[in-house]
């Protein structure tokens, strides 16, 4: 046991091998007073708290939550030596168990008794193992010969029971996001018997049984409860199994095996996770993956069961990555009298202390720690080769976009050959995500449109998760830097941008115009006018008005340009005053001038519009232009280049003379 009080902890920043690290605990863990001869620790998987128990609770009992917030402290008379101890949801009741006969109770809800009561159980010669809250006022007491569910009454300090069920239990494990009690029976222990709580009833879910590695005779007890975890991974139930093999040369080693448990039907057994090793494990689900403790080889292995193995039998599972240990962590250790230069000291990992819960806790009572367990995956792409192996991964991920969109920039760098059949690759599976969830969105939007139907469930608005990379996240994160780009050829950067364009219309995916822009922009840069005209003329680009406005603005590069914009407006049957607003929106001043010669509208356009927006640029040529040109306009419409009151034009002739001079000014001309 670590000496002395425990006063903070940290993850240890500065370790070699530290990219390969790609699971942590997570910083500021739950500090509790750590196991001693007086001191002892019990851990709630239902509230995820700590109970550290003085001397039986006389010298005091401090609970600690997640989060610190759901501290409490308080006291109890010293009745025997506690065996389990749990809060209900709320922390409103408090059960202990004390004997193997009964369970007491006292009320912590404010203005009730604080008195404790008690409630034996009800089945003769039978031992309670232990109990469950179910609900802030209900309660399973687990027997060797079954279960007994409860209502407590905490104004009347008294229990009711609702129901019971009479079973030869070994042991048992409860799932507490789902309510589902998990009994061992038979005398090997491997035939399981799932319960399920919900709104005050027990049903019975489909019993099965757990194939043993060897059948001993005679027959006993062969399935631990140490062996056995049950937990919820992508939203389904699963009891997971550790099937230790007897060490032989043709051992293919320990494997975890995974039985799914669905609300109804049959329970089978679903996933089998290789472990090529033996020795002690333990389990964990963090991010829906299955994360396996080695202790011997103080490592850890991750299973992701949605990746299929392309040379195993079905749902016969590899590890994801190599073996990798915890991230070293240090914790800082202080006496009575905190000394601020002492350093931290490594903590140690995988120790035999460890105990570890569903779905990402592990304990240490020895030092005083409750940490959450989390994964890194940064460390993980340079970790899998595949990388569409590496992007399904990272799309199941929670945290997942920051490190997609970097995958995606290190893939663009890569050997030009190789890149693109995996760009392709990568990108189709980020635009069947974006799809499936711009769907789910839609259907969503028209439901609500057309009102709640008859006997249809409320629909749920599509959460946006961070897997749905969106064309916006792609151009301001990877495709713009990428154009860039000066040790990457233009050639493969054109192909790219046309393959992100390609796995979007594949998709069924509108193309925004920014995409083509930028198709566009790369082209001109390079000269390649041949190959903008080819995308043109074969529809590649699709027409939209952004895109218009933008070749108008690359006349004087490519003449060829103006025509194919305005092929493109007139498909569009766009007005020509808003082609106008649009070039001067983007400073444009001398394409809208341009344009609204060749569509004949420049006798009755408006000069200050223009005179604005040329003034607006700060370019003073630019300005002395527009102002000329709407002046000759006068002149040859009323035989003056001045403007009429009525154009609000005076501003502008007076900034006209401060900058050229009023000689500048054109004279009326006399025939």
């Amino acid at each position: 046991p670590v000496s002395g009080q425990t006063s903070g902890a940290e993850p240890d920043r500065c370790v070699g091998m530290a990219n390969e690290h790609y699971l942590e605990l997570k910083e500021n863990p739950v500090q509790f007073e750590h196991a001693s001869s007086v001191n002892n620790v019990f851990f709630d998987e239902a509230n995820k708290q700590v109970f550290a128990v003085r001397s039986g609770g006389a010298t005091g009992v401090v609970v600690k939550g997640p989060d610190d917030k759901s501290s409490v402290a308080f006291r109890m008379d010293d009745k025997g030596e506690v065996k389990c101890i749990k809060f209900s949801i709320g922390n409103k009741i408090l059960a202990v168990q004390r004997t193997s006969k009964s369970v007491d109770f006292i009320n912590f809800i404010p203005d009730y008794p604080h008195m404790e009561f008690t409630q034996e159980c009800k089945t003769k010669n039978a031992n309670v193992l232990g109990f469950c809250w179910t609900s802030w006022n209900e309660i399973v007491f687990i027997t060797d010969q079954g279960v007994e569910f409860y209502q407590v009454f905490p104004d009347k300090r008294s229990l009711k029971l609702q129901k019971s069920q009479n079973i030869n239990v070994n042991w048992y494990q409860y799932c507490p996001e789902t309510a589902v009690l998990l009994l061992s029976t038979t005398v090997q222990g491997n035939v399981l018997q799932p319960l399920a709580f919900r709104n005050g009833t027990i049903s019975k879910m489909s019993k099965f049984e757990i194939e043993l590695p060897v059948i001993p005779k005679p027959a006993k007890l062969s399935l631990s409860e140490r062996d056995v975890a049950i937990a919820t991974i992508y939203g389904q139930l699963y009891v997971m199994y550790l099937k230790h093999h007897s060490r032989t040369p043709n051992s293919p080693g320990a494997e975890v095996v995974l039985y799914h448990l669905p609300r109804e039907g049959p329970c089978k057994k679903s996933h089998v996770l290789k472990l090529n090793t033996t020795g002690k494990f333990a389990l964990n689900i963090v991010d829906n993956l299955v994360v396996v403790h080695h202790q011997s080889s103080q490592t850890s292995l991750i299973f992701d069961i949605k990746l299929k193995e392309p040379d195993c039998a079905i749902n016969t599972h590899q590890p994801v990555l190599p073996a990798r240990s915890i991230h070293p962590y240090r914790v800082s250790l202080s006496g009575p009298v905190v000394v601020p230069s002492q350093p931290p000291v490594p903590c140690q990992l995988y120790s035999s202390s460890w105990s570890v819960f569903q779905p990402d806790i592990i304990i240490s009572a020895s030092e005083g720690y409750l940490w959450y367990l989390q994964v890194k995956l940064a460390p993980m792409v340079h970790l899998l080769e595949d990388k569409g192996k590496l992007m399904d991964f990272l799309l199941r991920r929670r945290d997942c976009k920051l490190v997609i969109l970097s995958v995606c920039s290190q893939i663009l760098g890569g050997h030009e050959e190789a890149g693109l059949p995996v760009v392709a690759t990568v990108f189709d599976k980020l635009n069947q995500v974006y799809k499936d969830y711009l769907e789910a969105d839609q259907s969503y939007t028209a439901a609500m449109e057309s009102g709640p139907s008859r006997g249809s469930t409320a629909q749920k608005r599509p959460v946006r998760t961070q897997a749905v990379i969106d064309q916006s996240d792609m151009y301001t994160h990877v495709l713009s830097a990428f154009t860039e780009r000066k040790d990457v050829s233009h050639k493969f950067i054109i192909a790219v941008l046309m393959e992100y364009i390609r796995s979007l219309n594949q998709n069924q995916i509108t193309v925004q115009h920014y995409l083509y822009e930028l198709v566009i922009k790369t082209l001109v840069q390079h000269n390649l006018f041949y190959m903008l005209h080819q995308f043109l003329q074969y529809h590649v680009l699709s027409d939209s008005k952004p895109l218009a406005c933008l070749l108008l603005s690359l006349e004087s590069t490519y003449p060829p340009a103006h025509q194919l914009s305005l092929d493109m407006l007139k498909r569009l049957s766009t007005a020509n005053d808003e082609i106008v607003e649009v070039l001067l929106s983007k400073q444009q001043v001398l394409g809208a001038l341009r344009f609204i010669r060749s569509v004949g509208g420049h006798d009755s356009v408006s000069a200050r519009k223009f005179l604005d927006a040329a003034r607006q640029t700060g370019d003073q040529m630019l300005f002395y232009t527009v102002f000329r040109s709407f002046q000759q306009r006068n002149q040859r419409l009323r035989g003056n280049p001045a403007f009429n009151p009525g154009e609000h034009c005076e501003e502008h002739v007076v900034h006209f003379q401060q900058l050229f001079g009023e000689q500048a000014l054109m004279k009326p001309s006399t025939v």
